[in-house]
């Protein structure tokens, strides 16, 4: 199971282009709807998430937490109780954590960056916690996965699938989306 947050002023692209590339490939995604079950996004574009944060549920299942950037919606998600713990539990458990555009920062401000190769949207840097700044678009260290911004959404949910799946996978669903491999 991976839980994808979406919290009020979350980029649109950010979140459903991972959602859509993981149920591709076959993998249970559950959306989070940070404040009610309908989020709207920085664009204006309302989502219906598929769970609230009170249904969230800390267990063997979970294989990955993702945080889509957007303003405000990354300032929501650091200052959500329901994302920290989270975060707190993938780090703990060893699972996949992964962040686009400026939610980054927020897994800066949790300590889970220090020492790590990190990307993060330009201006954000600061809020990184230590983490070694890479200028690439995007980043794997570990189990931390973090990509630049909207721009590269689709790849990174094509890297969310091959952490999981594997490079065949990934491979496959590229060439099926017609991106590039």
């Amino acid at each position: 199971m991976i839980y994808v947050f979406l919290a009020k002023g979350f980029e649109e692209i950010e979140a459903l282009a991972p959602v859509d590339c993981l149920r591709r490939a076959g993998k249970q995604v559950i959306t989070v709807g940070i404040g009610g079950k309908v989020v709207e996004g920085a664009h204006g574009i309302p989502v219906t998430a598929d769970i609230t944060e009170e249904e969230v549920v800390f267990d063997k299942t979970l294989e990955m937490v993702v945080l889509p950037g957007g303003m405000p919606g990354t300032l929501n998600l650091g200052q959500n109780e329901t994302v920290q713990k989270a975060l707190q539990f993938a780090d703990e458990q060893g699972k996949w954590i992964a962040a686009i555009c400026a939610a980054p920062s927020v897994l800066g401000r949790a300590g889970l960056l220090k020492g790590k190769k990190a990307v993060v949207y330009p201006g954000f840097e600061r809020e990184m916690g230590g983490a070694k700044i890479s200028h690439d678009t995007l980043c794997v260290d570990g189990k931390i996965i973090t990509a630049k911004g909207a721009g590269v959404a689709v790849e990174f949910g094509l890297k969310l699938v091959e952490c999981l799946l594997g490079k065949e996978v990934r491979k496959s669903l590229a060439e099926k989306m017609i991106c590039k491999k």
